[in-house]
């Protein structure tokens, strides 16, 4: 690891809208400009794991190792202080997602040729109070990367309907019938 990556000590695997060319790049972009984060590389989750677009284009990966794809992104190293931004975007306090444990590898990596280059790094997933049965209520059926067309989707929050708080609007959506 060099100098630079060492002093940023947590190692963040991004798979969504904080991805180059994705809405919500210009925050990695500000940590590198304030020396708060340095991009690694390019990278997969080791195991398998559900990824789906939720709620204005939103999208979640759902800790259920071993369901769903090995998801590509991207690695970071980041500062205690660019974390913090990190974890207010994600909307850690008010449980939006969390910030759990991954392993990644070189994003080109197969499973048929071994465990080199994992790295343990930490994500944000769904919260595990809606996270599960939004992968029900999606069919089960996940993607592989999220990517520029799914971007396009994405609604930032200030052009949301103002119907309430987007965790009120995910638990009407996951605990509504699908008919």
């Amino acid at each position: 690891m060099n100098a630079a990556m060492e002093a940023h000590k947590s190692l963040i695997f991004v798979y969504g809208t904080l991805k180059t060319n994705h809405p919500n790049h210009f925050l990695m972009e500000d940590l590198i400009t304030r020396n708060d984060a340095v991009f690694v590389g390019h990278r997969a989750t080791r195991s398998p794991h559900p990824l789906v677009v939720g709620l204005h284009g939103i999208p979640y990966m759902i800790n259920l190792p071993g369901s769903g794809h090995r998801v590509r992104g991207e690695l970071y190293a980041v500062s205690k202080r660019g974390l913090a931004r990190l974890d207010e975007l994600e909307g850690i306090e008010v449980g939006h997602y969390e910030r759990l444990p991954i392993e990644v590898a070189a994003a080109t990596v197969t499973e048929e040729e071994g465990s080199d280059g994992i790295v343990a790094a930490e994500a944000y997933f769904a919260h595990r109070r809606f996270g599960e049965r939004l992968w029900e209520k999606k069919g089960r059926c996940g993607m592989i990367e999220y990517g520029q067309n799914d971007g396009v989707r994405y609604v930032r929050p200030r052009d949301r309907p103002r119907s309430g708080s987007v965790l009120d609007e995910i638990e009407g959506f996951v605990s509504s019938r699908s008919d």
